[in-house]
């Protein structure tokens, strides 16, 4: 019997991929799976350019406002949560259309998640009081001689991810390099993956500064202002860290001024969708390349879907 049919629909950011999903709803009998890491978050609607509620009630979009700003969602979460609505979209005769930017998150879908252990508390706090002692750079050489290829990676003034391949090891005895190469199950469905992008780089530099100013007259300020005056948020919180949301946050903490802001937003979006198109590039499965805007794009898809079938 053969897997059950998705589609895939990647891009970077502001490259028109929402709109040509609410064109294939009409067309196909698929069901829309979210794959954004900010658009699993509630109250963050405007800067994450979320479905309005009349989108939402054409084409209802499944993992969109799972978690409060205050809470972490990981790849490994996307892909429990993916499987099953995934699984629940097929069992009703279906095609699961799964539609974002977070590349990290199709790669774990497809590839697998490597078996990294869930963090340690005591082990961390643990590397951190070496740390206080002796200094990140006596780490930094520990770490190249239990694991050299991380070591290499992973910059000496990067804390954060040296503090986990440390952590890593000390819990499994395994080192970073080792375990992510460990591949996790195949992906039960057959696949048509498309990334959609202007050929024209400038284009989407256009795009992306039209967007952010468009969200900054829809509210944008007034939204994250909600969050900044709760008093239980931080930049240091995935939600706050999303393109924008912190830049907007510095703003509203006075570090920065309104017109730093947005230009400091509209650098960082770009920068994202930079980010984007470089693991798209490099993609090892079969990709059809899309151009934004192009009345083709539907048919191209429509027939490969019909090819499928």
């Amino acid at each position: 019997m053969s897997k059950p049919l998705a589609i895939f629909l990647m891009g970077p950011t502001a490259s028109g991929k929402s709109a040509l999903a609410m064109e294939l709803v009409q067309r196909l009998p698929c069901d829309i799976i979210s794959v954004d890491s900010a658009l699993v978050y509630r109250g963050m609607d405007i800067g994450t350019a979320k479905p309005t509620a009349a989108e939402l009630a054409l084409a209802p979009h499944r993992l969109i406002d799972l978690l409060d700003p205050s809470q972490a969602y990981s790849a490994a979460d996307f892909c429990r949560d993916a499987l099953r609505e995934m699984a629940a979209i097929t069992a009703a005769g279906r095609i699961p259309l799964l539609v974002g930017g977070t590349m990290l998150y199709y790669k774990a879908l497809l590839d697998g998640l490597s078996p990294l252990p869930e963090a340690d508390p005591q082990i961390r706090a643990q590397i951190e009081a070496e740390a206080q002692a002796l200094g990140w750079a006596v780490l930094h050489q520990q770490l190249l001689q239990i694991d050299p290829v991380a070591g290499a990676r992973i910059h000496p003034n990067d804390p954060q991810r040296l503090s986990r391949a440390l952590e890593v090891f000390r819990i499994t005895g395994k080192t970073m390099t080792e375990l992510t190469q460990q591949a996790g199950c195949e992906l039960p469905y057959r696949t048509l993956q498309y990334a959609i992008a202007p050929t024209d780089r400038a284009l989407l530099r256009q795009r992306i500064a039209e967007r952010f100013d468009a969200m900054l007259e829809q509210g944008f300020e007034a939204e994250v202002r909600q969050l900044f005056e709760r008093g239980d948020l931080s930049p240091d919180l995935p939600s706050i860290r999303c393109v924008g949301y912190r830049q907007m946050w510095d703003y509203l903490a006075g570090v920065i001024d309104y017109e730093e802001m947005r230009y400091r937003g509209t650098v960082a979006t770009n920068q994202l969708a930079k980010r984007q198109l470089t693991w798209l590039r490099g993609w090892s499965h079969p990709l059809t390349w899309l151009e934004t805007g192009s009345q083709l794009n539907l048919d191209i898809i429509l027939r490969d879907v019909g090819s499928c079938e």
